[in-house]
């Protein structure tokens, strides 16, 4: 299989890359490394050493078939028509958004971006694939947070709501409302019904997996040769909840808990981030078929229970702060997976050892810290 992995220089894109290319795909990755830019500009780098893109692509040669092109596929189209015509994927993983909502919040700039980045290049590969007459699986990395977090309707199903229409007393089925919390989480929304577009007109088999918050630092792969770490965000803007309180935790620094706690959210580790995809690359939609949605989550948890969580092992307090979010205090959310379970997904769930993981890699990488970076900047 040929895989296309576009922004798989990221913190999701590297260790789904290496997946694909260890299990015998030829992978190609295309990215406009924006995201090291942005680090650099909000001086929050990795606390990992991350190598430069080439250097972890030579290091991935004992893997497996891997290379990787520099485009930007949202303002380049020319050279990403190029590149399309040129490997004819069998599967393309879209990755290659802008993926912080409190990044997307920081200001106009931010939303800007946001919007033209996400949008375009989500665009102009449907349209460029139309053009080059080439039908891919596509798979698209998008969140939970298209949803909303509530159990308002009961559990989440996979995309799609069934309801009676009074009018007429038929069952129907419709995609379920979307209700985003941030710039970021409306563009994956527009995403969606951009998607649905060319899968209605052009018989494009989709797949659109509403992933949870990820947490971990590596997967088996890149925790194989230091050449291939995965990069490990603490800061407020792109540090998931969890690694950003386990790193607080390993440096005495009290867990920053932003409102009640009270906010329930879906999680999943890194290294199944990278085993979901890879799974639903491998099983796409039927030809006219709607977009088919997994929801890409182990577990759910809240906020404030991982806090308490962490506090009763750790001792380091917790810090309330006032929300920066226009959010519910607190929520109850229920969410099927049963789409990825069924392929064979067996989660790894939240556990001590697990911890353990990032708990070494603070330790291994403290020196590299910049606690100025620890709290969010962005409010709404």
């Amino acid at each position: 299989m040929k895989a296309l992995i576009l922004g798989g220089d990221g913190f999701c894109g590297w260790p789904t890359s290496l997946h694909f290319a260890a299990n015998g795909c030829e992978v190609l990755i295309v990215d406009n490394l924006s995201r090291r830019e942005i680090m650099e500009r909000l001086s929050a780098p990795s606390l990992t050493p991350i190598r430069p893109i080439e250097r972890r692509v030579e290091a991935a040669q004992d893997i497996g078939n891997i290379s990787f092109k520099f485009c930007d596929i949202a303002n380049d189209p020319e050279q990403f028509k190029a590149i399309l015509a040129g490997f004819n994927a069998d599967v393309i993983v879209h990755f290659a958004e802008q993926r912080s909502a409190p990044y997307s919040m920081l200001g106009g700039t931010e939303r800007s971006y946001t919007v033209n980045n996400n949008l375009s290049g989500t665009h102009n590969l449907f349209s460029l694939l139309v053009e080059l007459k080439q039908y891919p699986h596509i798979v698209h990395l998008g969140t939970m947070g298209v949803y909303g977090y509530n159990d308002d309707f009961g559990e989440i199903p996979e995309g799609y709501l069934p309801i009676t229409v009074k009018q007429t007393n038929k069952d129907i089925v419709i995609p379920y409302p979307t209700n985003p919390g941030s710039i970021y989480h409306m563009t994956k929304c527009l995403d969606h019904t951009l998607m649905q577009f060319y899968a209605k007109n052009w018989g494009f088999r989709i797949t659109d997996l509403h992933q949870g918050i990820v947490w971990g630092t590596d997967t088996d792969l890149t925790a194989s040769h230091e050449d291939l770490i995965n990069r490990f965000d603490y800061d407020g803007e792109y540090g998931t909840v969890l690694n950003r309180f386990i790193l607080q935790a390993q440096i005495g620094h009290p867990l920053t808990v932003y409102g009640s706690g009270g906010q329930a959210r879906a999680f999943i580790h890194i290294q199944d981030t990278a085993r979901c995809v890879y799974l639903a690359a491998g099983c796409p939609p039927e030809v006219g078929a709607p977009i088919q949605v997994f929801n890409q989550i182990s577990e759910v948890h809240t906020v404030g229970d991982l806090a308490r969580l962490l506090h009763k092992q750790t001792g380091v307090d917790i810090a309330y702060h006032n929300n920066p979010r226009k959010e519910a205090a607190e929520n109850s959310l229920k969410v099927s997976n049963q789409g990825l379970c069924s392929l064979g997904f067996e989660p790894i769930c939240l556990a001590d050892n697990l911890m353990a993981e990032i708990s070494a890699t603070v330790g291994k990488y403290e020196n590299r810290l910049s606690r100025s970076t620890i709290q969010s900047r962005a409010r709404w």
